[in-house]
């Protein structure tokens, strides 16, 4: 009983092998799955520099608008300062406007006070020159 299961493990063993020796289209089928990789990874690692070009492209893009934002702020601080310094002159100049103009005004109602005066006490140096029998001027 033990040879005839010999026999056909036998047999089963020189088929399988006589299977195996034709490998030659296996090997091309091989061939051309490594050939099918080596493709793969040059693509893999074109589309993987792209990748590391557009991430050192976005870094670079972030910075340049932090700095952007940076010199919008100071930008922003020194139209702040220019806007105070000019609300203080203007200020200033209204202020000084202001006094030159009381200054005039009361410049022309001192005048007109002096001349009133001044025209008053002439009369009455007429007045008493008259009452003297003096008279200036004739």
């Amino acid at each position: 009983m033990n040879r005839p299961i010999v026999a056909l493990a036998a047999a089963l063993s020189f088929l399988t092998l006589e299977g195996c020796t034709d490998i030659k289209p296996l090997q091309a089928d091989v061939d051309a799955l490594k050939s099918q990789v080596g493709k793969l990874q040059s693509e893999v690692s074109a589309v993987k520099a792209s990748a590391e070009s557009a991430t050192r492209a976005a870094n670079a893009a972030k910075s340049s608008a932090s700095q952007a934002a940076m010199a919008a702020s100071g930008a922003q601080s020194t139209a702040n300062r220019a806007l105070s310094v000019a609300q203080a002159a203007q200020q200033s100049a209204n202020a000084l406007s202001e006094k030159v103009d009381r200054m005039f005004r009361k410049r022309t109602v001192t005048k007109k006070s002096v001349s009133k005066r001044a025209l008053e006490a002439s009369r009455k140096n007429r007045l008493a020159a008259d009452a003297s029998g003096l008279r200036f001027g004739r």
